[in-house]
């Protein structure tokens, strides 16, 4: 049987998605963190096991659990082999995964930066080839020739969806951004962390490298937000930097219109909202956003900085758990109540911005929610301009979208 930390298994944070595997039904489990080695494929079988695996359960009471739900009585040591398989593939909360986490964790920090995680897979490895990739968004990102867009900018929202589906949009507003970036010292890049405890703000003192050079993190403004927000809860999911591609893609395109400048970086990942979506706790008077917003606004007062929040929008239909794919009519909703929160954005309204989210339950699954909030926060007042708006496909059978945006704040 197992021991230790795994009397009562508890799955961690996965992505799983259903594939055919060898002719068989199997799930997809993919690791965020990257510390399981490669993508673990498992039986579909194993799927109501993994749902049960919550950390509430010892070996016997998850294999009367599993009978009852399913029919399937499993031996007692086959159980038990079944979760020594997923923890040693560091599927599991307990000491094996906590040691492999340490270990990734110092390696990261001794590193002399954090390597493009995304290149060779979302975009191009070589800067050569990336340059003429987003160049030839650039040239075909032409604005309507009533839209009068001048500058200087305090601020920016702009895509962290991939580049073959965003490419127009990031295009968009980083070329206009960037005579206000010539004469920027110092850019604050909030970005959705997608595996992020509720409300928690993480960061890092490790530098950003794209396939341009690297991107310097000013380790001092760093030091002083973590002191504000508290040393431990600002490190302490650290290692969601090594993977997260938000903060990652935006920095991309801000390395390219800058050409290859290493201009100041703050790169802040943003947690869940949903303590603020479910119930009282209202992000106003949320500790770590009021200290995280006094210390920044301090620091820009002496600073010429541009904010940025890499934020998508929606996330719905099958691909995202709704039980029915969008057809035109819920596709021209879709792009309506996008249009009403972006009124929020554009008049800088953070309060109203989370308002509207928080009315309709979040249904629409805005990913982008919080580093918006915390821009518009930050630039308290700012005036908005729309420059872009797509929905994106996100399944095969066309009824799942995304939507993204680009905003500049002035």
């Amino acid at each position: 049987m197992c021991g230790g930390t795994l009397v009562k298994p508890k799955l961690r944070p996965l992505e799983a998605r259903p594939i055919l595997h060898q002719g068989q039904e199997s799930i997809l489990l993919r690791d965020p963190l990257g510390l399981a080695p490669g993508q673990v494929v498992v039986p579909a079988s194993w799927g109501p096991l993994l749902a049960l695996c919550d950390g509430t359960r010892d070996l016997p009471a998850l294999r009367a659990a599993l009978a009852v739900r399913t029919g399937l009585l499993l031996s007692e040591e086959s159980l038990a082999q079944v979760i020594r398989r997923l923890d040693e593939a560091l599927l599991l909360e307990g000491e094996r995964f906590e040691a492999a986490r340490e270990a990734a964790l110092r390696a990261y920090r001794a590193a002399p930066f954090r390597p493009p995680a995304s290149a060779g897979a979302s975009y191009p490895e070589d800067p050569a080839a990336l340059r003429a990739l987003l160049q030839g968004f650039v040239e075909g990102a032409d604005l309507p020739e009533e839209m009068e867009v001048q500058g200087p900018f305090r601020g920016l929202i702009s895509p962290h969806i991939d580049y073959a589906r965003g490419g127009p949009v990031y295009a968009r507003v980083w070329r206009l951004a960037a005579p206000t970036l010539e004469q920027a010292d110092l850019v604050v890049l909030f970005g959705t962390d997608h595996q992020g405890a509720p409300g928690r703000l993480t960061l890092t003192e490790q530098h950003y490298a794209t396939p341009f050079g690297v991107l310097p993190t000013d380790r001092e403004v760093v030091r002083a937000l973590a002191e504000a927000i508290g040393p431990e809860a600002a490190f302490e999911d650290e290692l969601h930097h090594r993977t997260e591609h938000s903060v990652e893609l935006a920095a991309v395109w801000l390395h390219y219109i800058v050409d290859g400048r290493p201009l100041p970086l703050v790169p802040i990942l943003c947690g869940s909202f949903d303590p603020f979506i479910e119930g009282p706790a209202d992000p106003a008077t949320h500790p770590p956003f009021v200290a995280c917003v006094e210390v920044l606004r301090e620091v820009m007062a002496a600073r010429r900085t541009l904010v940025v929040a890499a934020a998508d929008l929606a996330h719905v239909g099958p691909a995202f758990g709704d039980p029915r794919p969008l057809d035109l009519a819920a596709r021209a909703a879709l792009q309506a109540a996008d249009e009403a929160l972006l009124a929020t954005v554009v008049a800088g309204d953070a309060g109203a911005f989370f308002r509207t989210i928080q009315a309709e339950g979040d249904r629409r699954r805005v990913c982008g929610l919080p580093p918006i909030y915390l821009t518009l926060r930050l630039l308290e007042g700012a005036e908005g301009i729309q420059v872009g708006y797509e929905r994106c496909p996100a399944d095969a059978q066309g009824g799942s979208w995304v939507s993204i945006c680009g905003v500049l704040l002035r």
